[in-house]
């Protein structure tokens, strides 16, 4: 197991090194300057040629490429922000702790909710219960998140008054902004466990279980959820790095100072530092969620712990 982990760690490097070529490319062939952008449309060819030359942006591009990869590798540093001259690592470190709040409690919340709903809609196909969980959940995956939060801002922040419609300081102000994110990840949370587990209560071996005499419970509890939760996991383990990713229009709508708004802000002032370290924060938290997506497999089916042995 330690084999396989050090050799995903290691693989990261080279990700992370594409990652960073791919988006500096991007932002490098993006029409439009940043320091005219800065200086306005009044300013000068001379003012604007001067503030790039503060900025380095009059560089070639193999030399500022280079710059940014060696800072990062060798140092850790993601330069400096173009409009409040603060080091990007240090405005991603404020931002993140509440997109980290907010991803996590939304993903538990999805989990648990999603997880029941499936279980619950395998179990009883067909009935009443499963037609009405299958059409609240089309509803909530088709629903688009700005709509739902804003609807959620109208009904219980404007006009019932009973939670706050901004911030994120406080369990009030957490609750509109998780039911905003949830509604979308329960849906494709329940959906696949519902599917999965309709492929294994199927199974020989569950009927084995049930010709024995085993309760119900145990038979869907312990049996069939333990094998039907891989293709679970996998879907919760994306989900969650999309939402430690930033929550952009969520947290654009409550107005919450995570990862995502930080990103929407810097896109639209040219901010090429401050996107280069958002998207750069965002392919790591996706690597390491992906690698911690593989080791809970392997606590949950040792036929995929005995492949991490070999």
């Amino acid at each position: 197991m330690a084999k396989y982990i050090f050799k995903r760690l290691l693989l990261m490097i080279p990700i992370m090194i594409g990652v960073i070529w791919l988006i500096f490319s991007m932002l490098y062939l993006t029409p439009g300057s940043p320091a005219a952008y800065m200086m306005g449309d009044g300013a000068s060819e001379e003012a604007i040629a001067e503030l790039e030359t503060e900025l380095g942006l009059d560089q070639p591009y193999l030399v500022r490429f280079g710059k940014f990869l060696k800072d990062f590798l060798l140092h850790g540093d993601l330069g400096i922000s173009y409009t409040t001259k603060l080091p990007v690592l240090d405005m991603i470190k404020a931002a993140y702790p509440n997109t980290l709040v907010l991803a996590s409690v939304s993903i538990l919340f999805s989990a648990f909710v999603g997880i029941s709903i499936g279980i619950i809609s395998a179990v009883r196909q067909y009935s009443w219960v499963d037609n009405l969980s299958m059409s609240v959940l089309i509803v909530l995956i088709s629903m688009p998140t700005f709509w739902l939060g804003l609807l959620l801002i109208l009904l219980f922040s404007l006009r019932l008054k009973w939670l706050p419609s901004s911030g994120l300081g406080s369990m009030a102000q957490l609750i509109l902004p998780t039911l905003t994110i949830s509604a979308s990840n329960i849906a494709s949370i329940a959906r696949m466990t519902r599917s999965s587990m309709l492929e294994v209560i199927r199974s020989d071996y569950i009927v084995t279980a049930r010709a024995k005499g085993q309760s119900e419970w145990k038979i869907v509890m312990h049996h069939a959820l333990r094998n039907a939760l891989l293709p679970v996991i996998a879907t919760i383990g994306l989900s969650f790095g999309m939402l430690l990713g930033g929550s952009i229009v969520t947290e654009s709508i409550f107005s919450i100072s995570g990862l995502g708004k930080l990103l929407i802000e810097a896109i639209k002032a040219r901010n090429y530092p401050v996107v280069q370290g958002g998207v750069l924060c965002i392919a790591i938290v996706f690597c390491f969620i992906n690698l911690i997506v593989d080791l809970i497999y392997a606590f949950v089916d040792p036929r995929v712990k005995s492949q991490y042995t070999k």
